[in-house]
């Protein structure tokens, strides 16, 4: 004899009023413009610690993937420190990743911003896929370069995620001004392109591989920082452009002042370049050459988002 349950009244209702308050508190506004920055912040600092890989030597602290050796998911004692710093490395996409989804899912149900979550959410996995390749080809430098220059895509992506949801607006300025920050954003994406080949024929490539070996791009690092300076020159150059343009013109504050940092932060950038050249490349100056190639792509991004008009666009 069966017994039938019974279900109370009050429980679908109230099943109801939880997913009703829990998509209320998803289409706040404020939401997505915090998960925006969390994912932002996320993905420069793990550049920073990715670079903390490669300046110790940890490239090949975990030798395969997605497991760290072939025989374990996490490092042996026979990895050491190294096997230690990589594995911490890679759990941080994790976290990556996940702060990506939360924005995706607040983006999704407020109906704003979709495609732009969508792709910097799609980034993290191929992220971690390209960092699998880098350490299967024993860290090829071109592999390496792409890996550094994908974080920047997404940094770019999160970056402009955040400036739509932030109501900013578009600054009016003449179309010269519009070419200049685009221009602006343009050297200094072959500018930071520059910099992962210096990078990759300089002493801090990675790590050794099975052989001793140590993978580099086949260029003389004095060349390749010579090359790499001049497009620092001509980055800071047309940003002076930028400021005396915005100036003579009586644009608004905050073009003014976003111009004016742009040039402080480039400077200071390089600054450091010079310094580590001359001082032989110390790995605590490269490491801080990251993070200030992080500041210097968004300092560039804030000046081209102020005068680009598709910048601040709605998306339905």
């Amino acid at each position: 004899m069966g017994v039938t349950p019974t279900v109370s009244p009050q429980a679908a209702p109230a099943a109801g009023t939880r997913r009703a308050e829990l998509l209320a508190r998803l289409r706040r506004p404020e939401l997505l413009r915090w998960s925006a920055t969390a994912s932002l912040l996320a993905n420069v600092a793990i550049v920073v610690t990715g670079g903390a890989v490669r300046l110790t030597n940890s490239g090949l602290g975990c030798p395969t993937w997605p497991r760290c050796t072939d025989a374990s998911l996490t490092p042996t004692k026979a990895a050491a420190i190294h096997g230690v710093i990589e594995f911490t490395n890679r759990q941080l996409t994790f976290v990556v990743g996940l702060l990506a989804l939360i924005t995706l899912v607040i983006a999704w149900v407020q109906h704003r911003e979709r495609g732009l979550a969508v792709a910097g959410f799609a980034g993290i996995p191929a992220q971690a896929v390209l960092g699998g390749i880098t350490v299967l080809t024993h860290l090829n430098p071109y592999a390496v370069a792409a890996h550094f220059l994908l974080s920047m895509a997404i940094i770019a992506v999160f970056a402009l995620l955040w400036w739509r949801v932030s109501d900013h607006v578009h600054v009016p300025v003449a179309p010269a001004g519009r070419q200049l920050g685009r221009t602006a954003a343009l050297v200094t994406a072959v500018t930071l392109a520059l910099g992962t080949v210096v990078t990759g024929s300089g002493p801090h490539a990675g790590d050794l591989d099975a052989d001793k070996k140590l993978h580099r791009i086949h260029l003389a690092p004095s060349s390749a920082a010579q090359l790499h300076a001049d497009a620092v020159m001509v980055l800071i150059g047309v940003t002076i452009g930028i400021v005396a343009l915005v100036y003579a013109v009586r644009a608004a504050g905050v073009l003014r002042r976003a111009a004016l940092v742009a040039v402080v932060v480039e400077l200071a950038q390089g600054i450091i370049g010079y310094t580590q050249y001359f001082l032989h490349v110390p790995a605590a100056l490269v490491a801080l050459h990251m993070f200030g190639a992080c500041l210097v792509w968004l300092a560039a991004l804030r000046v081209l988002f102020l005068v680009e008009p598709r910048a601040v666009r709605a998306a339905g």
